[in-house]
């Protein structure tokens, strides 16, 4: 049967006049930025495969001229463990979200691992890496590589977990009826579902990166120091020699990276996603960006992007079997995925799913990680010098922390929700603080190290106190960056709705916006509570210089045994904080998470 559909669409095409098919100027631009930005990644690419022997004889120094070669390896880093953490979170959280026994394993172990910190991985790679390339820098750039992708990809993965599990009922219900196979399921619903949310998330954590790049980039371990070209050894170089030109000549570098990738990339990918939000009726606002503009002017390089959708569709498109029969309803529709965006709608409340298999999923994964790290501090305490007063002095710290943490935590979110969902609902709003979000959210609390001691040791003020608010100065980003993507996702119909109703004031909040938010907060807060455990390594113990100031608490704890080559010290830190995490998570994060799957979602 001849298929006239594509008969006609071939006659079409051969109709076109031969000028639509010659390049444009938009080519022509286009071009020559995609052939610089290649030139970049391979001359970068190329100096980090020389020998090691060479890195040892070349040390970073503080030359100006030097920064635009450190920033392009930092660059390179970072965007190499954003897509490690893309691939880590596709998989990792897919599989979370549609498998319960992997649920049971993967979920308490993501709480834990995003709460390690960066130095705690690092005590335990880089000689692991080094192996495999030996005697070539190569080694050592994935240990950096490694370092900067546990900073990125928990958020990511917690992200996209709670997107997949977030789901609306009728679309799932939709899908099903129309017989989608697994692989359907993900790239014709679960994924275009997920992807706003996503976007902003690997937004949040490439600038997460940022904050750790000192220590992934100046790595000491016990008797290993090497210190890699790149923004990061840069700082960390300035910082020891108090050389505060250097600081501000490496945050100013870094402030014209961001603006760089997030002009290029980041907000292109935004104004490309927001075609996936679930909606009945169009937003009178969208987001906008020139680079997204000229890639649509072009002609020669929207094939590629072409070629990719075709391919995406390939997969997708396979024969579908006859839609399910329901009990009293009307033939299914012969369009599924107009369907599948037709038919939502929010409903405050849904039918709630299976509690009792929820809570025994959380409660069964809590339990086999504490029984392994009890299982792993008895080893310790049998293989090493340790001993259970030390092992009580050290839950002691960690008690300390977590007070630190929760008081941040509370603080943060009351400030940084309502400024959220300001911005959320305004997208041009949006689009200006975007860049500026990112850079906040990116700067390394090093810089602030002079300023802290010296207002501390100025003012005689309490490092015990005055040294928390660094913990939170990079982590409580996640919780503004998740709160605007919720805020961002609501659809129009349901604001005009409100708006028509009168709804105003708390009630407008109670109805509407915080169910909207709630599971973008949790996902946000529970990283953010993560990374301050991580962040409290550099924030409990600071230097400038000859000037050293040091908080109680277990982040300081495992930052003076790493420096001191002491890797039993740097486990049983790390496993104390594991169990606090464990605790916090499964009194807290968990019952806020089956209330966002059973309550806060888009459904019909």
């Amino acid at each position: 049967m001849v298929d006239l559909a594509r008969v006609a669409y071939n006659a079409r095409a051969a109709a076109l006049p031969r000028a639509r098919l010659s390049p444009s100027w938009a080519d022509a631009l286009a071009f020559l930025l995609l052939a610089a930005l290649m030139a970049l990644a391979g001359y970068g690419l190329a100096h980090m495969r020389m020998p090691l022997a060479a890195l040892q004889a070349e040390p970073v120094v503080l030359d100006p001229a030097r920064l635009p070669f450190y920033a392009l390896l930092t660059t390179l880093r970072m965007f190499a463990a954003l897509a490690v953490s893309l691939l880590f979170t596709f998989v990792v959280g897919t599989l979370a979200a549609r498998s319960r026994r992997a649920a049971r394993v993967i979920v308490p172990a993501l709480d834990v691992l995003q709460s390690v910190p960066v130095l705690g991985f690092l005590s335990f790679t880089v000689t692991f890496f080094m192996g495999w390339f030996p005697g070539n820098q190569l080694g050592v750039e994935c240990a950096a590589v490694f370092a900067i992708f546990t900073s990125q990809a928990w958020n990511m993965t917690f992200g996209f977990y709670q997107s997949l599990r977030t789901v609306p009922a009728d679309l799932a219900a939709v899908a099903t009826q129309f017989g989608f196979s697994r692989r359907q399921r993900f790239l014709r619903l679960e994924l275009p579902f997920a992807v706003p949310g996503l976007v902003w998330n690997t937004m949040m954590s490439m600038s997460g990166g940022w904050f750790f790049v000192v220590a992934s980039e100046a790595i000491t371990v016990g008797d290993t120091t090497v210190a890699l070209p790149g923004l990061g050894s840069w700082l960390a170089q300035a910082i020891a020699h108090e050389n505060m030109l250097a600081v501000a000549q490496a945050v100013g570098a870094m402030a014209v990276v961001i603006l760089l990738y997030d002009q290029l990339v980041f907000r292109p990918v935004v104004v490309w996603a927001d075609k996936f939000r679930v909606e009945l009726t169009a937003s009178s606002a969208r987001p906008r960006s020139w680079m997204y503009t000229l890639i649509q002017r072009t002609r020669w390089l929207r094939l590629p992007f072409a070629m990719l959708a075709r391919a995406a569709c390939w997969l997708a498109e396979t024969p579908l079997r006859w839609p399910v029969p329901v009990r009293g309803s009307r033939r299914a529709p012969v369009e599924p995925w107009r369907t599948l965006m037709r038919v939502a709608a929010v409903r405050a409340s849904s039918p709630a799913p299976a509690r009792g298999a929820s809570a025994a999923r959380g409660t069964r994964g809590g339990v086999a990680m504490a029984a392994a790290a009890a299982l792993v501090t008895l080893y310790l305490l049998w293989r090493t010098p340790l001993d259970v007063a030390q092992v009580g002095h050290v839950l002691g710290l960690g008690a300390l922390t977590l007070l630190r943490v929760t008081v941040l935590l509370v603080l943060a979110s009351v400030i940084w929700v309502p400024i959220g969902v300001w911005i959320g609902l305004r997208p041009a709003w949006a689009g200006r603080v975007q860049p500026l979000a990112q850079f906040l959210a990116a700067f390394p609390a090093n810089v602030l190290f002079p300023f802290a001691v010296m207002a501390i040791v100025g003012g005689g003020l309490d490092p015990e106190i005055w040294l928390s608010p660094l913990m939170i100065l990079g982590t409580q980003w996640y919780i503004l960056f998740n709160v605007i993507a919720g805020a961002s996702a609501i659809p129009a119909d349901l604001k005009d709705a409100a708006r028509m109703l009168g709804l105003r004031g708390w009630q407008r909040w109670r109805r509407l916006l915080l169910p909207a938010i709630l599971p973008f907060y949790v996902t946000g807060a529970l990283t953010a509570a993560g990374g301050s455990w991580n962040a409290s390594i550099v924030a409990e113990s600071i230097q400038w210089g000859e000037r050293h100031l040091t908080a109680t608490g277990l982040g300081a704890w495992i930052a003076h045994a790493t420096e001191a080559g002491q890797p039993a010290a740097v486990a049983l830190g790390v496993i104390v904080m594991s169990v606090y995490v464990l605790a916090f998570t499964h009194l807290l994060w968990r019952p806020l998470y089956r209330l966002a799957e059973r309550r806060c979602r888009l459904d019909g």
